[in-house]
């Protein structure tokens, strides 16, 4: 059974989910069935990921009743006006072939576009939980300030926020500024893009409780109270990632894996800062 951690706005979410960035379109129906079959609940995709209808289609056809799949989208840099907002919503619903979205984020802050407003794109995004087609708001990539900046304008806070951490960037100051106001933290990258599956570190750990390294670094997420989102497009690793809620690791364990942080320098995505992509 995947725990759910509760959000503050009362509504709760499965701890782990299956991540859908670069799974391509034409495999992305087969992949998130299987993903379906093997146990996952929690679909996280994107409207930058090209697979929505393809995600839509497989949750259509999985016969899975709707309340027990958890779905999140995320509104591509490009639609940060407000009109822009609420028809891309819609098309991600239509795409989706979902009547209500259980969470939609900003994707990324994009602070150097759109004369720096994204205080706007929140405010469009709390329009959309007014009719009741999404349940929750949150936002992804926001670092300390931009998370400041939209609760100060709109008195509204987001319910998580998506961001890269993994054992070689625990991302701290955007976590702890997370943490001060309550909201989730969802961890995208877990396993470093692999990296994490190489690392002697997480191998001795790995060797210590005779799992796998990429399972240790899962629970080390799951530890830390983080959101998680492994991907895997092959059957048996799908099932190994989610066969993580049977062990725990020690104290000293956890604090090795810490230990494996790099600051900055262990940032694998953009920075929130700069990146500008739309």
């Amino acid at each position: 059974m995947i725990p759910t951690v509760t959000l503050n706005d009362g509504t709760s979410i499965p701890q782990l989910g299956f991540g859908t960035f670069q799974v391509p379109p034409e495999s992305a129906v087969e992949t998130v069935s299987t993903a379906l079959e093997v146990g996952f609940r929690h679909i996280d995709t994107a409207q930058g990921y090209q697979n929505e209808a393809e995600v839509g289609e497989a949750i259509a056809n999985s016969g899975i009743a709707r309340d027990e799949v958890y779905v999140t989208s995320k509104l591509t840099n490009s639609m940060h006006r407000r009109d822009d907002v609420l028809r891309s919503f819609d098309e991600t619903l239509e795409k989706l072939r979902l009547d209500r979205l259980d969470l939609f984020l900003i994707h990324w802050p994009v602070p150097t576009q759109f004369d720096g407003d994204f205080e706007s794109t929140w405010k469009a995004m709390l329009e959309l939980l007014e009719d009741g087609r999404l349940t929750s708001a949150g936002v992804s990539n926001f670092e300390p300030d931009h998370l400041q900046r939209i609760i100060d304008d709109s008195g509204v806070t987001p319910v998580v926020n998506q961001i890269e951490a993994h054992p070689f960037f625990r991302n701290d100051a955007a976590r702890a500024a997370s943490h001060e106001h309550a909201i989730a933290v969802e961890a995208w990258g877990p396993l470093a893009k692999g990296e994490a599956l190489k690392d002697e570190v997480l191998q001795g750990i790995a060797a210590e409780v005779e799992r796998e390294a990429s399972q240790v670094t899962l629970r080390w997420h799951i530890q830390r109270g983080d959101i998680v989102f492994p991907k895997s497009m092959h059957r048996d690793r799908m099932t190994e990632n989610l066969a993580v809620f049977d062990f725990e690791l020690t104290d000293e364990q956890m604090q090795r894996i810490d230990a494996l942080d790099k600051g900055e320098d262990g940032r694998q995505g953009p920075n929130p800062n700069t990146f500008d992509r739309v």
